[in-house]
């Protein structure tokens, strides 16, 4: 691959999207945690050799292929502040929310619209952490936080950004380190999150809207902004951890 191409997928999968890399592969480590023994096993048959961990930065690496732009659309979805879900109407080319109910639909039947079994199993754990980022549940006003710019740590980034990348990032842990830090939900919690729908999961990003946007004139964002946040942060990877690793059991286990 030439690097100019290599650039561009990185540039893809660490700003325009959902979580950047190391918070997909944080969000796939954690679900792994929490397989049955034979969805880890009917898993692996589809994978091969590829870990469950390392999978979910997969569909942002094909936005590189001008043919799989269709997709852009499901990366996210879009409730006003004074609206719900079902007042803003579902987009004529979809949403997170209505890929994530088609896709686990599909693998359950093994009757796909799009692509492979194993490329829609990429899809669904990526779809699933995406849904957990705040900001992709967006206002309909700056593009999910994207054209909100703002300093982080003295480094010109934008809002989108830091949610999904460089509060992660600015903790200087690998994905594995990172899983082991955050991944203590209580059984109570996994009962509870795994039992909510994929709309509550959304509305769940829409609820935190005015913590994630509160940020100081100057849109300087240092210390403080981690120590108010990074909790929340991480509650939302844990989640989308428990969460994915919930359907995928229900899929294969």
């Amino acid at each position: 691959m030439k690097p100019f191409q290599t650039l561009i997928l990185l540039l893809l999968s660490t700003t325009a999207f959902g979580w950047g890399q190391t918070g997909h592969r944080v969000v796939g480590q954690i679900a792994f945690e929490h397989l049955t023994p034979k969805a880890k096993k009917n898993i692996k048959k589809v994978l091969h050799n590829e870990p469950l961990g390392l999978i979910g930065n997969y569909m942002d690496f094909v936005r590189s292929d001008p043919n799989m732009n269709y997709m852009a659309p499901w990366h996210y979805c879009t409730i006003p502040d004074e609206q719900s879900y079902e007042e803003a109407g579902i987009p004529e080319k979809s949403d997170v929310i209505q890929q994530i109910i088609r896709i686990t639909s599909e693998l359950k039947s093994k009757e796909f619209t799009y692509e492979s079994e194993l490329e829609n199993l990429k899809y669904l754990v990526h779809l699933i952490a995406d849904i957990h980022q705040p900001l992709h549940v967006g206002n309909g006003q700056d593009k999910g936080g994207n054209t909100v710019e703002v300093e982080f740590m003295w480094k010109e980034t934008n809002l989108h950004r830091v949610w999904d990348t460089d509060m992660i990032d600015h903790q200087k842990l690998s994905y594995t380190e990172y899983s082991e830090w955050i991944n203590h939900p209580t059984k109570e919690q996994i009962q509870k999150w795994q039992s909510e729908d994929v709309l509550k999961w959304a509305l769940e990003g829409k609820d935190l809207r005015s913590q994630v946007y509160n940020i100081p004139e100057n849109k300087k964002l240092s210390y403080r902004y981690i120590y108010d946040n990074i909790s929340t942060l991480n509650e939302r990877l844990l989640r989308a951890g428990v969460r994915l690793a919930g359907v995928l059991n229900e899929i294969y286990g």
